[in-house]
């Protein structure tokens, strides 16, 4: 079965994922929503990135969270979660680390929120840690960290003095250099990136004159931003081959060609989410087509293909549609 075909491993920050398909942050619970589902398999993902998760319990935002676009969806669920003491004692321990690879999500209002979640997490089975810098500074106006190098840089610094686990970075797309902000975070002490987070975004209903999100503005994900997103993943490679950082590519993907692009262009593991919600069954689906991929291409495993993109020749112009 494809799921299983040893060529479809991946290294990734010194765990074994058992395929490049990574669960994301947000879209399986903490880990049990889609084992519910019949035929349903953890083993067809490397690895699985539990909900955001703060240092108390968060209720969430007001309705309503979730609204469908155009090949695409917003949400603003405000990081719902019942603190990391509960996910810690109470869900950690119902998981079979056995079927794959665990990956706690951080966030935080301040630094010090970020440093004592991730603190808890260093003593507990969880395998790596995601932080999610896209959270807001609650004591710089608001300003998400993500969107800022210093205050990013400063987040993961923080994050790496109190752990020794894998720490990958959750980059936001709503920022000037993306590049420049993976760089100062590699500086920090990220060993592994994930790239992008969603865009905001923003949908109207013309006869109440009000937003349908409860939060006015929410995450866009889906098909929709999957050209930013390759983009993305694009640029920061170039910043992280020199030093062997893996990426966890995200942003639309739902087909093994979604997959293979995300993988060209620099990814050695590959995020789905928002697909999962009208397909739970993706993943084995992608599995195989990338293993037809490797079959047709005569590749002996999915890192060869990671970083493969052949740029044409033509230089880029500075300005898009003219």
């Amino acid at each position: 079965m494809a799921e299983t075909d040893p060529r479809l491993a991946v290294d990734f920050c010194g765990l074994h994922f058992a395929t490049p398909l990574v669960l994301l942050s947000g879209c399986v619970g903490f880990g049990e929503e889609y084992t519910r589902v019949q035929g349903f398999s953890n083993r067809d993902a490397g690895g699985v990135c539990l909900k955001g998760t703060t240092g108390t319990q968060r209720l969430g935002n007001a309705p309503h969270r979730v609204y469908e676009t155009p090949d695409g969806m917003l949400n603003a669920i405000g990081l719902q979660n019942p603190g990391v003491d509960a996910v810690v004692d109470d869900i950690l321990p119902t998981l079979d680390f056995a079927e794959t690879r665990f990956i706690a999500n951080v966030s935080g209002s301040t630094v010090e929120e970020y440093i004592a979640v991730t603190r808890r997490f260093d003593d507990s089975p969880i395998d790596a840690i995601e932080i999610n810098i896209s959270c807001p500074n609650v004591k710089e106006g608001g300003v998400a960290f993500g969107n800022d190098p210093d205050m990013s840089a400063r987040v993961v610094a923080a994050c790496r003095g109190v752990t020794d686990k894998p720490l990958i970075t959750k980059l936001s797309p709503n920022q000037t250099d993306i590049a420049e902000n993976a760089r100062r975070c590699i500086d920090a002490g990220s060993d592994a990136f994930a790239v992008i987070n969603t865009l905001m975004g923003m949908a109207i209903d013309i006869e109440a004159r009000r937003p349908h999100i409860g939060n006015n503005q929410g995450g866009l994900s889906g098909p929709a931003i999957k050209p930013i997103a390759l983009l993305k993943v694009h640029q920061v490679y170039q910043v992280t081959k020199e030093h062997g950082i893996p990426i966890i590519g995200q942003g639309g993907v739902t087909t093994p060609d979604d997959a293979i692009e995300f993988l060209l262009a620099g990814a050695a593991a590959v995020g789905v989410g928002t697909a999962l919600f009208y397909d739970p069954l993706v993943l084995p689906k992608i599995n195989r087509g990338i293993v037809d991929y490797l079959d047709r291409h005569g590749l002996a495993s999915v890192g060869e293909v990671t970083g493969a993109l052949q740029l044409n020749t033509a230089k880029p112009t500075p300005l898009c549609g003219c």
